[in-house]
């Protein structure tokens, strides 16, 4: 008892210095701000990770239970090893992101004080959200935490498509609070409670179907991802990295504690979950593919790795309702072990992109080319990325699937005729959608980074001087995060020890961890990892004393090759995509050749979400022709307003007169 409460003692700490580091740094000027506010929110990291990892490794509960008073009543904070699990990927990935911001923010000197009061609110509301157990204070840090990210999007305020973005990410949210508000309404009108104990066997289909729409709109689910790849481009990169690395698994989490509270999902509940993810996981990568936008490719790819994660859940939810304890156990070992490795590598290629962004200032692709030659840290970087999202041994992105992969084909031994047909065709699609993921990042770092410069914005900065690689401020937090992801590939064994517990959460027995199968990929990806640099040593002894003479490829009777006759991003990917087109809408801006003597031409190529196209931009076109219908209300005219007050003011009096 002492110790869980010296433990909740430091975790408070933790919390309030985060808060406290966010206004501290507004009393000292733009050049000490970023210094200021990295001190003290690595402290509060580390205060963070104490009790975290302990709840974690030991598999212990930490709990303390608040009072507001007459306001909210009793509120119970609880850190267990799936509280836990958010915490210590919350604290890491984020610390290092304000790492990373320190020196990418430094040419906007004058917008710092409210980003970093804004962040110091951000990173506590979302510890706040994975370990408050309390309906109505859940829903308030859930609000902190989308209304500071809000504020984080809000960066470069100016732009109109900025604001007008950031608004609709902002409505988006409160669409999903509003399933929520709906979804906890019901569960206490069951139960008469606001706690989180009092669920346990109240949580019908109809409830948590509600809840998770609520969820899925935070996590990105298809067809509530709209929000999604908009953001992300107006986003600062270390402020996308944390929303795509962290922030969209609060909605993963939310799903996962309400399961805590169901003994066994019904099987209906646990096909929906399956269904989403297989939708989620083949329309994200399809349309990562066709994006010129790398943040926005990249924000695709979130939605695709968010639905591997909600396949790998609709595996272990099925293992739970066909009573298959060990698909149960893999399938929630490949939830927990994607969310722990995407949480490593789609940051890391977030700040990579946001490396080449901060020095070429364009996000197309189609502008960059031949970066290799001067950012070769960032590229190799971005490199490793994109083979650890591609689920490429020796990285860590190999692990996670293999266990969703894993969990799949251990549900062929259950017995149910139509749960086999759906094995067979959730494994064609996740084979299908790990070949369109190595299309999908083969064609972007080609673009940014191989080739010849497409344009001047790839040569030189906005200020005239040659591109060059990013500062070792930015570059250490890639590093790390890029290290991270090889040795859980190389060393799975050891890593997956931080999963086990939050697994074993749901799992009436234990599952046996599987370190022999781990070990074994620990040898096979040591040994890949050895070969390779074998033969790249026995390469470079080969031509140590040999001269090298270099010669343009044969170029189909050209002489002189130019940028223009390298592959593009939508030649690359057009035949593969020619097959799917039914899944996408293509907008074609072409003016075709007809004289002899052509004068200058066109072709623009744009894709539009389906789900976007058929249902989003309805109900907003539909909102916007009811909204035109009141305009006659907002005249500008003072004596109007004063007759609206007047009116309304009678209306008060009458209705409290009746009364």
């Amino acid at each position: 008892m002492k110790e869980a409460k010296q433990m909740m003692i430091i975790f408070f700490t933790s919390i309030i210095l985060f808060v406290f580091s966010g206004l501290a740094q507004i009393l000292f000027k733009e050049k000490y701000k970023a210094i200021i506010f990295t001190l003290f929110s690595g402290l509060a990291t580390v205060l963070g990770l104490i009790p975290t990892t302990i709840a974690l490794f030991q598999n212990k509960t930490f709990f303390n239970t608040v009072n507001f008073n007459g306001l909210i009543g009793n509120v119970d904070f609880v850190l267990d090893p799936l509280s836990a699990f958010f915490v210590l990927v919350i604290l890491v990935i984020s610390f290092l992101a304000i790492i990373y911001s320190r020196k990418y923010l430094e040419p906007y000197n004058k917008k710092l004080s409210a980003h970093y009061f804004f962040l110091g609110l951000f990173i506590p509301a979302m510890i706040l959200v994975v370990t408050v157990q309390n309906i109505l204070f859940f829903l308030i840090c859930w609000e902190i935490m989308s209304l500071s990210s809000f504020f984080l999007l809000l960066f470069d305020s100016e732009k109109k498509e900025v604001r007008q973005t950031a608004i609709n990410y902002l409505i988006t949210m409160q669409i999903g609070v509003l399933f929520l508000f709906i979804g906890f309404i019901l569960l206490n009108l069951n139960t008469g409670s606001l706690d989180f104990a009092s669920f346990q066997g109240h949580i019908s289909n109809t409830i948590f179907i509600f809840l998770l729409a609520g969820f899925g709109i935070k996590a990105g689910f298809v067809p509530f991802h709209t929000w999604l790849p908009k953001a992300h481009p107006i986003a600062p990169s270390h402020i996308s990295a944390v929303m795509s690395g962290v922030m969209i698994k609060t909605g993963i989490y939310g799903i996962l504690r309400m399961l805590t509270f169901i003994e066994s999902p019904s099987l209906l509940l646990s096909y929906l979950v399956l269904f989403i993810g297989v939708a989620s996981a083949f329309f994200g990568i399809l349309y990562a593919i066709t994006q010129r936008d790398y943040k926005r490719m990249l924000a695709y790819s979130s939605i695709e790795n968010i639905g591997l994660i909600t396949i790998s859940l609709g595996f272990a939810m099925l293992g739970s309702s066909y009573h298959n304890h060990l698909m149960a156990g893999l399938g929630f070992l490949g939830v927990f072990a994607h969310i722990l490795n995407h949480s490593i590598f789609k940051p890391l290629l977030f700040l990579s992109a946001g490396s080449v962004l901060s020095k070429t200032h364009t996000a197309d692709s189609e502008h960059l080319g031949g970066l290799i030659k001067t950012m070769p840290y960032t590229a190799s970087l971005f490199l490793i990325g994109s083979l650890a999202i591609s689920a490429l041994p020796p990285f860590n992105g190999f692990i996670s699937e293999f266990f969703i992969y894993l969990a799949m084909l251990n549900g062929i031994s259950t017995d149910n005729h139509f749960l086999f047909p759906i094995l067979i065709i959730s494994i064609g699609v996740l084979a299908f959608v790990g070949a369109m993921v190595l299309i999908a990042f083969t064609n972007m770092f080609s673009s940014i980074f191989l080739g010849k410069s497409r344009s001047e914005k790839a040569l030189k900065t906005e200020q005239g001087s040659p591109i060059s690689d990013s500062a070792l401020g930015m570059l250490i937090p890639i590093g790390i995060l890029a290290v991270f992801s090889l040795l859980i590939g190389l060393f799975p064994q050891y890593f997956m020890q931080i999963v086990i517990n939050s697994v074993n959460t749901f799992l009436t027995t234990p599952l046996n961890f599987p370190t022999q199968i781990l070990s074994n990929i620990s040898m096979f990806n040591l040994a890949l990892l050895i070969t390779i640099g074998v033969i790249l040593l026995v390469r470079k002894l080969l031509l140590k004393n040999k001269t090298v003479t270099i010669h343009k490829t044969w170029a189909c009777g050209y002489d002189k090759p130019n940028s223009k006759m390298q592959y593009s991003n939508y030649s690359f990917s057009r035949p593969f995509l020619g097959f799917l087109t039914p899944f996408f809408i293509r907008e074609l801006d072409f003016k075709g050749i007809k004289e002899l003597f052509p004068k200058a031409t066109h072709f623009k190529s744009k894709t539009i979400d389906i789900f976007e196209y058929y249902l989003i931009r309805p109900i907003i076109n539909f909102d916007k022709f009811i909204i035109q219908k009141f305009y006659w209300v907002q005249s500008g005219n003072v004596q109007k307003y004063l007759l609206y007050g007047l009116i309304f003011l009678l209306l008060v009096i009458i209705w409290v007169v009746r009364k």
